[in-house]
């Protein structure tokens, strides 16, 4: 038996082996026929810290593929890009979609 009740016999803490890395979940876009490719990139290079690049090439992927992955991110962070980037795209009446999914 271990001389301190948090350690097991390896040497890790009880608390470390309780605490796991927070689930994460990717943003995906998806492609429409009225969001203009300027908007997109925008978005991509406002909220998602793209370079210009970046965006235009990611654009450019969800333009022929129909949707493509953005990025990895905690679910709060996920729900509140979510919602900022809803609120920025109604406000351009720019009808563009995300979502997320775990990962």
């Amino acid at each position: 038996m271990p001389d301190n009740p948090q350690h097991d016999e390896q040497g890790e803490s009880a608390l470390a082996l309780r605490t796991r890395r927070p689930r994460r979940y990717r943003i995906v876009i998806h492609n429409d026929d009225y969001s203009t490719m300027d908007f997109v990139v925008e978005v991509l290079t406002r909220f998602f810290k793209k370079t210009q690049a970046e965006s235009v090439e990611l654009m450019l992927i969800v333009h022929k593929a129909g949707a493509a992955p953005v990025g990895l991110y905690t679910r709060d962070l996920a729900e509140t890009l979510l919602a900022e980037v809803g609120s920025f795209a109604r406000q351009r009446k720019q009808p563009l979609q995300l979502t997320m999914e775990p990962e």
